[in-house]
């Protein structure tokens, strides 16, 4: 397989690997003696890069004495990698999106989100959370509270040394998931986060109709070591996009969302004002 610029699903990749040989004691450059390789290689792979055949990997995985099942995942990630995007469908419980989301984030220096019916979830409270989930169609009542820590596990990145971007549909501010109380909670909570430097909020009122976010919530992250990625999530699955066509077509959303949202301090003397 040849070597290539990292993917997310090669990120997802060469984490899986880099854990297998860590767990069974062993370090890259000692694998690396054992399989006659340039150490190189194992640094290409265990990054994200490919440079290693089907085969090859197995034999890595052998030697790691790696579980039957974590082989099957790193192989199936492995074919995966040479396709154009990820898209992942989740097995019960916490979807697996949001924890690839998660890994993906932490990695990103910027962070933009379009959000057209809730409030983004960086910026959501557990009450709202829970009153979301338990309208889904897709979470089951048992796997609620496990979406909420992992949620909120997701938050922790809201620290400075990367910018959040959140471009957010009016009408996702005004409706009122959870009811008014948890709604007053909410918006209150938005506004505290607004005083952090490296948090901006841009509201696309109701008012100018139709506007170029209508298609659907979008996640752009942006890296200095990698080429960008979009995140999409859907009703039973999530996508990350990665090729050049897809990465144009959602930047030129977020312009257009750019001059047709509401300025930062426009947007906030709305929130404080549906707060009034």
């Amino acid at each position: 397989m040849p070597k290539r610029n990292s993917t997310v699903v090669g990120r997802e990749f060469g984490e899986g690997v880099r854990d297998a040989i860590e767990q069974c004691g062993m370090t890259q450059r000692m694998l690396a003696v054992v399989l006659n390789w340039q150490e190189a290689k194992i640094s290409d792979m265990v990054n994200g890069k490919g440079g290693v055949t089907e085969i090859e990997l197995v034999r890595v995985l052998s030697y790691c004495r790696t579980p039957n099942d974590e082989v099957d995942r790193l192989v199936a990630l492995h074919r995966e990698s040479r396709e154009r995007g990820w898209l992942q469908f989740p097995e019960d419980g916490v979807p697996d999106q949001v924890h690839s989301l998660i890994s993906q984030e932490r990695l990103a220096s910027m962070i933009t989100v379009w959000s057209m019916n809730l409030v983004p979830g960086h910026l959501q409270i557990a009450g709202y959370m829970r009153a979301a989930a338990e309208k889904s169609a897709k979470i089951k009542p048992a796997d609620v509270d496990a979406l909420i820590r992992a949620k909120l596990d997701r938050q922790s990145i809201l620290r400075p040394g990367r910018q959040f971007v959140f471009y957010v549909h009016e009408q996702a501010l005004r409706l009122p998931v959870g009811g008014a109380d948890v709604m007053r909670s909410q918006l209150t909570h938005i506004l505290m986060m607004l005083v952090r430097q490296y948090i901006t909020l841009r509201v696309v009122p109701t008012a100018i109709g139709a506007h170029a976010g209508m298609s659907g919530s979008f996640t752009q992250l942006n890296f200095d070591r990698f080429e960008p990625v979009v995140f999409i999530e859907s009703q039973n699955s999530g996508l990350f996009l990665d090729d050049k066509a897809s990465l144009d077509c959602y930047s030129a959303v977020l312009k257009r969302l750019d001059q047709d949202a509401l300025d930062a301090e426009q947007s906030r003397r709305l929130i404080t004002a549906m707060l009034a």
